[in-house]
């Protein structure tokens, strides 16, 4: 099978699969315009001149990701401010988390550290694969082991994750997003096993310096579902080929791999220092989906030091006439 490019403002995604991209037209992702290669092509070509890309009117659409290979869970979202997942499971089903994620579990759910990325079990794969794995997950700035649960019993078991801070989280199925998520380094709570959780390196400098997330943010592969983790209230926004939208660094939590991220300096240094709202911005070019978090952690974090004792903030908001100046006499 051919592995074919697609040209989107400029950059040469890819390889991807003969479906992929009649998949991609089919949704709209893709038009007749957009210009494709494959081994075999001179130069690149638009899709409306390329005869085995014209599915025909009676053809049906394929699906966006085919191969199915991450194990297929039920789950439930319970709460609204501090939510949780569970996750139901079938006999010798699996799914895998951060370490110090798991809320409960049945009691014949079996707990075992895997060493890697968490696509594959402790006991298959090459070493060479597993250190692939681990030094992904390494440079992320997480731990080089993922925890994997596996219901053994009969009939259905259950385990919850529990998210870390005030927010949402939000289910993907990453069959609807052609296999891949690109989302903050800690935002991933849990997947179906199958799901690798890897990197995804930013190439241009200004990303890296400024984006707020780093150099490196984390990829998420495969055809399972995956839990991902985010602040206050989360809100989704469709770009269409060229569209843009600015968004404040920290407010970004994740967007689909056809999404262009770049950074833009506010241009008003005024504004910059005095406005309160940072020198840099993220600039999205569409197409793709994009997921946005109202409270970034970090944000939230520097609320709460601000209002510490420590920071001098313990009498700030308490309603008393003299403020600080009470507290003298409670020391």
């Amino acid at each position: 099978m051919s592995n074919w490019f697609v040209a989107i403002d400029g950059q040469s995604l890819g390889p991807f699969t003969h479906q992929h991209i009649l998949a991609g037209l089919a949704s709209g992702q893709y038009n007749p315009a957009t210009m494709v290669w494959r081994d075999g092509f001179a130069d690149w070509m638009p899709i409306g001149r390329v005869a085995e890309l014209q599915a025909g009117p009676s053809a049906p659409a394929p699906p966006p990701y085919s191969g199915k290979e991450a194990h297929e869970i039920d789950y439930t979202i319970y709460g609204n401010e501090m939510q949780f997942v569970e996750v139901e499971l079938d006999s010798q089903e699996s799914v895998i988390s951060e370490a110090g994620a798991m809320m409960y579990m049945h009691d014949q759910v079996v707990m075992e550290t895997i060493f890697g990325d968490g696509s594959r079990s402790g006991n298959s794969g090459s070493f060479l694969d597993k250190m692939l794995g681990a030094g992904k997950r390494l440079i992320t700035g997480e731990g080089l082991f993922v925890t994997m649960f596996t219901y053994t019993g009969t009939g259905k078991g259950q385990v919850a994750f529990a998210a870390p801070y005030p927010g949402k989280i939000i289910p993907l199925d990453l069959t609807r997003y052609n296999g891949r998520i690109i989302c903050q380094k800690d935002a991933f709570l849990c997947a179906a096993k199958g799901v690798s959780v890897g990197i995804a390196f930013q190439k241009k400098i200004g990303v890296a310096l400024f984006g707020g997330e780093g150099f490196i943010m984390q990829q998420l592969d495969g055809d399972g579902l995956v839990f991902v983790h985010a602040g206050g209230t989360i809100v989704e926004k469709e770009l269409a080929a060229g569209e843009t939208m600015r968004v404040d660094t920290g407010c970004l939590v994740a967007l689909t791999a056809t999404v262009n991220y770049d950074i833009e300096f506010v241009g008003n240094v005024k504004s910059a220092i005095f406005g309160g709202e940072g020198f840099f911005f993220a600039n999205l070019r569409g197409p793709g989906h994009v997921w946005l978090q109202s409270l970034p952690f970090s944000r939230l974090a520097g609320r709460i030091w601000e209002a510490a004792p420590q920071a001098g903030g313990g009498g700030k908001g308490e309603g008393s006439v003299l403020g600080g100046l009470a507290n003298m006499f409670e020391r």
